[in-house]
């Protein structure tokens, strides 16, 4: 219940399929028809990131393994991929992509200190990477305890990640032409549950369970249907610890009657709901 919810690999190489044979075949976008008398002016597309380009034929094969190893479910595979491009060609423009790869692969592996290492390096290429500074937020957040002496440093780091993802989002361009602005806005939704989300981990940590609860009601306000499961038993914890027991035995067992909520997900909540109702019942 303590693992981070992360952007999987494979729809992260999503995001970005396409960057490869786009650089290459370098073709201008298709002529738009002419507009129909009497219809209504194209509403402005939201703009598209600047897209990395490769610069030879082996560049381009190590940037496509790259991609490919994403559908490998050993990390170790995508890290030696993006590894491979990043030790023949320091310099390319997929350096970030690479970067972020293996900071994702690294966190799936439980890899704490390598994870920070390297999300720290993706954002010394991309210092506005929002998946990147989510994923650094919540897992700090995630693995601070409250009576770590430095617990308030880590604390104000994680939160800083935040922010600047919030803010990121707000101007944030489409990460790709085959992103639609639909695609994109949904996208966006997701980030930002993240980010409130983040926000009401560090509460916890910080013992503001009131604050916890109202970011965690935030992020799933702004997610998009169906909502995260796992995000419903961490409001109902918050509530339990604000005492708040009905509520958060309520919250459980909405989560237990969810049909799309994975089966290890109703158990936890399953079982945290009995711990709710053990403690209502020890006041």
């Amino acid at each position: 219940m303590n693992a981070i919810k992360l952007t999987k690999l494979a729809a992260a190489a999503a995001l970005t399929a396409g960057l490869l044979m786009v650089s290459l075949a370098a073709q201008a976008p298709p002529p738009q028809p002419p507009a129909q008398p009497g219809a209504a002016p194209a509403q402005p597309s939201t703009p598209v990131a600047k897209q990395p380009a490769v610069k030879s034929q082996e560049e381009a094969k190590l940037v496509m393994a790259m991609l490919q190893s994403t559908q490998q479910p050993d990390p170790d595979v995508r890290i030696k991929a993006a590894k491979e491009l990043l030790s023949k060609f320091p310099n390319t423009e997929f350096k970030a992509l690479a970067l972020f790869f293996i900071t994702l692969s690294l966190q799936e592996k439980g890899d704490y200190e390598q994870t920070i290492a390297y999300g720290e390096q993706t954002l010394k290429e991309d210092p506005e990477n929002i998946q990147t500074l989510l994923l650094l937020s919540r897992l700090i957040a995630s693995r601070t305890r409250e009576n770590d002496l430095d617990k308030e440093e880590k604390l104000t780091t994680a939160e800083k990640y935040a922010t600047r993802a919030v803010e990121a989002l707000k101007t944030a361009p489409r990460p790709n032409p085959s992103v639609t602005d639909e695609q994109w806005a949904e996208a966006k939704k997701e980030l930002l549950a993240q980010a409130y989300e983040a926000y009401a981990m560090i509460a916890m940590v910080r013992n503001k369970t009131d604050l916890a609860v109202e970011n965690f009601r935030k992020a799933l306000e702004v997610a998009p249907p169906p909502g995260d499961p796992a995000t419903m038993v961490r409001l109902g914890n918050a509530l339990a610890r604000a005492g708040k027991f009905d509520e958060a035995v309520s919250t459980f067992e909405k989560v237990m009657s969810d049909p799309n909520a994975p089966q290890q997900v109703k158990q936890i909540a399953q079982a945290e709901r009995a711990r709710a109702i053990q403690a209502k019942n020890a006041k």
